[in-house]
């Protein structure tokens, strides 16, 4: 089925409970609570229970008393799949199954799951779950969901799209909350069938929805779900929050019944694909609250205009948007001079614009810095103090044509809910604290330039000039010679078959000279002691060699060996760079801070591939350690743009190669005379294992 196949879930005619009980305490009671609400707006809603005379006999007999698009099915988990094949049979076109027992469980629970799976496939039938606690379509009134208090929810604009059920309804009641409400709210559990792309190609057609809060645990098809938000991004925002920043793969497994999915590549993903990411589900309900509520035209380089009534939060707003990387520049002269006519003499006016305190001034202080060339969005901070200030009149007053305004108002009663209210009906994003404002100005600097990078979209194509014939074992010598091809420096070396040869390559190349065991089988040499620097004479060759010599020996190596001896490059700074084949979203390639310490420091930067030189070039700027690329104490200057040649011609090349699994040039030197590669790793697979991304 298409993704606007599940419209029946969603919006059904009519809802059958099979398994109900008059047992309070019983999931099927529990359900037929939940769903009194759409029978009262007129759903039809039939309970089921063959052993109870005042229900239907059967999910036929309910289909036979009005219709029943979707059934919410309340039995054990054996009974399931035949409870879901006898839905599908009596023309149900989608069902939920919240109970657990299933893959999550292991043992005969993943039996049960796939029997789920055979009978969708067999009948085409939709099944959210199992192992969910269900979903909410507050406007319907239809509360699919076992959760108590979930009835409460209000109806909004924002819907929630969640992996574990409990994160839906923690997000859906922190949406109501914070007085946005939603306007749907999935909880995926085991995802025997719908998963998430499933729900985004849906809401990518829901005119109720206007900004998506996405939750991941565990992805199965990268690909898809790269689409599926992409698509969705280019209509409607999407804000992500990934799961599994640290080891939690144990928990999210048993939590599930799937693997844990690589964070720090899944939010590249999503980045890449338009969605803003968010690092708790604090910051999520912010973010997509305020996109719910306007958003920025595309902008690659959009500046943050902070206007604060008190100089304290103001200062936390403006150190968190520092940290977040936002733009906040300094005021044109026209736009001072308009302030100082405004505000007292003592207050800064350079951005942030501090009033001082709330006053009838603070409207036409908004649209001054509004109106300033520099400023693409207004973020402010204001107390509640009524008596000094109409802060809705205000930031009516004050909104400029085009820029967006995120106004945090402090305070607490009926009277400050009112006015945040009053302010997101007029199109002002709200929150009620710094840290609130914060994030929300960085979603929705997030979305503006990731609609203005997807405003450029690239065309994946591998140049002519890629090497297509990658395949079998390299040693290092042989990766440097294929980097010589793309147009990577190496130092120069020669591959030695004995120390004779290695006597002659120092003599040839003089030293200093690294001295290296030559084998495609060892990757990490440094480990083993395979790598030997600043050899100069010959007795420290003879030395390093005898070294080289003992570590084959304590691998019980077989076979002839072989020594690399290369001269040493000028001191720098080490970066690794490389592209793999991620096993849930295909082609990556990488950047981060390299030498022996690259696992350690873990400082990378990820993104899918192949991907053009200039947004590879963008790569280092995300590093915690990019000042050492600029020059630090007068060290060496990257040249991005070489970098960014580098970084997607590995990608290319991967992308050529389908017998390429990995490619990575730890340490690339950094050094005054440009970028050189020191070490170089290729892994490949035989060619009846082809990946099928290719």
């Amino acid at each position: 089925m298409t993704a606007r196949g599940l419209t029946p879930m969603f919006a059904p005619r009519g809802v059958a409970v099979v398994g109900a009980s008059r047992d309070p305490a019983k999931l099927g009671a529990v359900m037929a609570r939940s769903l009194s609400a759409f029978a009262e707006a007129g759903g039809h809603l039939a309970l089921v229970n063959a052993r109870d005379d005042s229900m239907h006999p059967s999910i036929r007999a309910a289909a036979q008393s009005g219709p029943v698009d979707l059934a919410v099915i309340c039995v054990p988990a054996a009974a399931c799949p035949g409870v879901l094949a006898e839905a599908a049979a009596a023309g149900v076109r989608a069902a939920v199954v919240c109970g657990g027992g299933f893959a999550e469980a292991g043992g005969p629970g993943v039996a049960h799951q796939r029997a789920l799976r055979e009978v969708v496939r067999d009948t085409g039938i939709r099944l959210l779950g199992p192992n969910t606690s269900g979903f909410l379509a507050p406007a319907t009134g239809v509360t699919a969901s076992f959760v108590p208090g979930a009835a409460r929810v209000r109806p909004g604009s924002v819907a929630v799209v969640a992996a574990s059920g409990g994160v839906n309804h923690a997000l859906a009641f922190a949406l109501t909350e914070a007085g946005y409400g939603v306007s749907l709210a999935v909880g995926l559990g085991n995802g025997a069938d719908v998963t998430a792309p499933d729900v985004l190609d849906h809401l990518a057609e829901d005119l109720g929805t206007a900004a998506v809060a996405l939750h991941i645990e565990s992805v199965a098809d990268g690909p898809r779900l790269v689409e599926s938000v992409r698509r969705l991004a280019a209509r409607r925002p999407v804000v992500a929050l990934v799961v599994g920043r640290h080891d939690v793969g144990a928990f999210a497994a048993s939590h599930t019944g799937a693997l844990a999915t690589s964070w720090r590549t899944t939010r590249a993903a999503l980045a890449q694909a338009g969605a803003v990411l968010v690092g708790d589900e604090r910051e999520l309900v912010d973010a997509v609250g305020a996109l719910s509520v306007t958003r920025m035209p595309p902008c690659a380089e959009p500046g943050v205009g902070l206007v604060t009534a008190q100089a304290g939060p103001g200062l936390l707003l403006l150190d968190d948007l520092r940290g977040r990387g936002a733009r906040v520049p300094e005021l044109t002269s026209g736009t001072r001079r308009t302030l100082s006519g405004l505000l007292p003499p003592l207050t800064y006016q350079l951005n942030p614009v501090d009033t001082g305190r709330p006053g009838p001034e603070l409207g036409a202080v908004l649209a001054a810095v509004g109106a300033d060339p520099g400023v693409d969005l207004i973020a402010g901070y204001v107390l509640h103090e009524p008596d000094a200030v109409d802060v809705v009149a205000a930031a009516r007053q004050g909104r400029t044509a085009g820029v967006p305004m995120v106004l945090g108002l402090g305070g607490t009663g009926e009277e400050v809910a009112r006015n945040r209210a009053a302010l997101r009906d007029a199109g002002i994003a709200v929150a009620a604290d710094p840290r609130g404002v914060a994030a929300a100005t960085a979603a929705l600097l997030s979305d503006a330039r990731a609609r203005a990078a997807a405003q450029v979209p690239f065309v994946p194509s591998v140049p002519a000039g890629v090497p297509r014939d990658v395949t079998g074992a390299y040693d290092e010598h042989e990766a440097k010679d294929l980097l010589g091809r793309l147009g990577v420096a190496t130092m120069p070396r020669r591959a030695c078959a004995d120390r004779a040869a290695a006597r002659a390559a120092l003599a040839e190349l003089g030293g200093p000279v690294a001295v290296k065991l030559l084998d495609a089988s060892v990757l990490h040499k440094t480990e083993i002691g395979g790598v030997h620097l600043g050899v100069v004479t010959g007795d420290d060759l003879d030395a390093a060699l005898d070294r080289l010599d003992a570590a084959l020996d304590r691998l019980d190596a077989a076979g002839a060996r072989r020594y690399l001896v290369e001269s040493m490059a000028p001191a720098g700074i080490d970066l690794v760079v490389g592209a793999r084949r991620d096993p849930v979203f295909g082609p990556v390639v990488l950047v981060g801070l390299g030498g022996t310490v690259a696992e350690a420091l873990a400082d990378v930067t990820v993104r899918l591939g192949p991907l053009a030189p200039e947004e590879a070039a963008a790569m280092p700027a995300e590093l915690s350690g990019r000042a050492l690329l600029t020059g630090w104490r007068g060290g060496p200057v990257l040249d991005v743009a070489e970098l960014g040649r580098i970084v997607a011609a590995l990608g290319d090349l991967l992308t050529a190669n389908p017998l390429l699994d990995e490619i990575e040039i730890n340490p690339l030197r950094l050094g005054h005379e440009g970028l050189v590669a020191l070490d170089a790793v290729i892994l490949t697979r035989k060619a009846d294992d082809a990946h099928p991304d290719q």
